[in-house]
């Protein structure tokens, strides 16, 4: 039996792209819970204010890994980190001594923001996650009769 209490958290430094190439780097926290098997937090620390959140779905985070993902409000891909204002890619298009990054773009109806997060530390987290709850075992996490019970 799965214990659905458990949680798996991280830190990540990111970036925000900014228009013009300008580079602004924030802290965001990752957040999964077995009693929500199929989310993924991710709570955007701007300033001493309360951090902005978002719910995401964990298989949305992991194919976007790999594949461009998303429609509408939230956006994953992976590539080579964006270079900075003044900062020059080598020929191939790629920035020298820096890991691959995972592509966020958030948006809702105040603007979007597109983010570069480490893709090591998102495969971490995620491996993490699984350890947890098993990629595909989802929903034998979920007891749906009490879930409908609630509801009614």
């Amino acid at each position: 039996m799965m214990n659905i209490s458990a949680k798996v958290s991280a830190e990540l430094a990111l970036r925000l792209v900014a228009a013009g190439r300008t580079i602004v780097p924030l802290v965001a926290s990752l957040y999964y819970s077995a009693s929500d098997p199929y989310a993924i937090r991710m709570a955007f620390h701007l300033g001493p204010e309360d951090p902005v959140e978002w719910i995401f779905a964990r298989d949305l985070l992991a194919d976007g890994m790999v594949a461009p993902v998303g429609k509408g409000d939230v956006q994953m891909w992976p590539s080579a980190p964006a270079p900075a204002a003044g900062q020059d890619a080598g020929p191939d298009g790629e920035i020298r001594g820096q890991a691959g990054v995972l592509n966020i773009k958030l948006s809702s109806p105040f603007g979007e923001a597109h983010f570069e997060a480490p893709a090591a530390m998102i495969a971490s987290f995620l491996d993490r996650t699984y350890g947890v709850v098993r990629m595909g075992q989802e929903s034998d996490v979920i007891d749906i009769d009490s879930e409908l019970n609630t509801l009614l």
